[in-house]
């Protein structure tokens, strides 16, 4: 398949990603729409997602793009892969994480991974950034007791702010000792990790599990 050019950052407060994604009919996508579901948010090209979908068939696989010629990339690679438990939206997850996750049946999302996402280095574009209160909240509000949420960056401002955001709400607890994980606690790998690794450089990560919260 062709590579797919397309503007490594995109700003999700323009006009054009305002609006939120419309309902899905999910029944028409997964084979199985009563298998957990892992939730990838930014997922780029979606090649994380599509080899996990592979190696864990009795789970279903989401994965959230803003730029659209990536995930219409993606669309098309799962077709010809015949998955039937791999789905990618083009949306801006920062407003419609609850139309999409409103319509799955409770308790379905079980895992949620924001790896390396835009790091808008400058503070004037902190809002750009991906992990917002009211995301971890909204985060909160569908991930079942004993969901998890696993956070990685190359960038460690951006890992410390997303820990910091999900650390701060009571719905989440922190799993793991020391300040980072020292592995990923799952099966692949993305390809941004590969090569910040094979560069020598650090992976900065962090696991949450969603837990009871008496607030």
């Amino acid at each position: 398949m062709p590579f797919i050019r397309v503007r490594q950052h995109v700003n999700p407060l323009a006009k054009k990603y305002q609006q939120p994604v419309n309902p899905i009919e999910w029944e028409k996508i997964y084979a199985n729409l009563h298998q957990p579901l892992h939730l990838d948010i930014g997922c780029a090209r979606g090649r994380f997602v599509s080899q996990m979908a592979q190696i864990e068939p009795h789970w279903n696989f989401l994965g959230l793009e803003i730029r659209e010629p990536l995930v219409i990339e993606a669309n098309k690679l799962c077709s010809e892969l015949g998955l039937t438990n791999l789905h990618y939206v083009f949306c801006n997850a920062n407003n419609s994480l609850k139309v999409l996750l409103s319509s799955l049946p409770p308790g379905i999302l079980q895992r949620v991974t924001i790896q390396f996402p835009d790091p808008w280095f400058k503070t004037r574009h902190a809002k750009r950034r991906v992990v917002q209160p009211e995301l971890v909240a909204e985060l909160a509000n569908y991930l079942p007791v004993g969901g998890v949420v696993f956070l990685q960056s190359d960038m460690e401002f951006i890992a410390v702010e997303m820990r910091d955001r999900f650390a701060e709400s009571p719905h989440f607890q922190r799993i793991g000792i020391g300040e980072w994980l020292e592995e990923n606690p799952l099966l692949v790998p993305t390809e941004r990790e590969v090569s910040t690794q094979n560069r020598g450089e650090p992976v900065y990560r962090a696991l949450f599990e969603r837990v009871v919260s008496y607030d």
